[in-house]
């Protein structure tokens, strides 16, 4: 039978096998956290960014520019009212403001904005009509399960909306449709975050 061990020896045990930490690994714990405050700053007041970024060192900088860069780039997404239109703005400048080839971002920008505008004007139109086609349908097959149930032809007046079923798949069809809009996205934020 084996030795029975205490939680202590065990943590001890695991600690040992991790090994020692690493100097980048310390430099990590240090500067990305800084970063991410920086970032949430920047998001909620009038910051200069940049001037706040070049208060670090030359070893730190360049992970505090990568951990504001990784929280500016969450916070673009999809505008689906006025504040996150607002806040993708705001993000937008922050990176810009921290990146030395601006032509690349601007660039990068661009195919943002188209697909932002896309979804504004057009992928709201396209939810909408999805949105009538499928309360439509939903309203039929319901109509025709009562008939079916209770052997009556005429018409109930039940309110589709309300209904759990149809709520659902409301909300699958939606991560359906945005699902396009996000993937580009998320394509470009990858290209943003490769640029220097």
């Amino acid at each position: 039978m084996g030795e029975i061990k205490s939680a202590a020896e065990i943590a001890r045990e695991k600690i040992a096998k991790l090994g020692e930490v690493t100097e980048e690994e310390r430099l990590r714990w240090k500067y990305l956290p800084e970063g991410e405050k920086l970032a949430a700053r920047y998001l909620n007041n009038d910051l200069n960014l940049s001037t706040e970024i070049d208060k670090f060192d030359k070893i730190g900088k360049p992970l505090v520019v990568g951990s504001v860069t990784d929280i500016l780039l969450r916070n673009i997404s999809l505008p689906r009212n006025e504040a996150s239109r607002k806040t993708n703005k705001r993000a937008m400048e922050g990176i810009k403001s921290i990146k030395t080839d601006t032509v690349a971002v601007e660039n990068v920008f661009s195919k943002i904005r188209h697909i932002l505008d896309h979804f504004g004007e057009q992928g709201e139109q396209q939810k909408k009509e999805a949105y009538e086609s499928l309360k439509q349908e939903f309203g039929e097959k319901l109509q025709e399960a009562i008939r079916q149930r209770t052997g009556v032809n005429g018409r109930m007046n039940i309110d589709i909306e309300k209904q759990p079923q149809f709520l659902e798949e409301w909300q699958r069809l939606q991560a359906r449709l945005e699902a396009q809009y996000l993937s580009l996205l998320d394509e470009y934020k990858q290209e943003l975050k490769a640029i220097k």
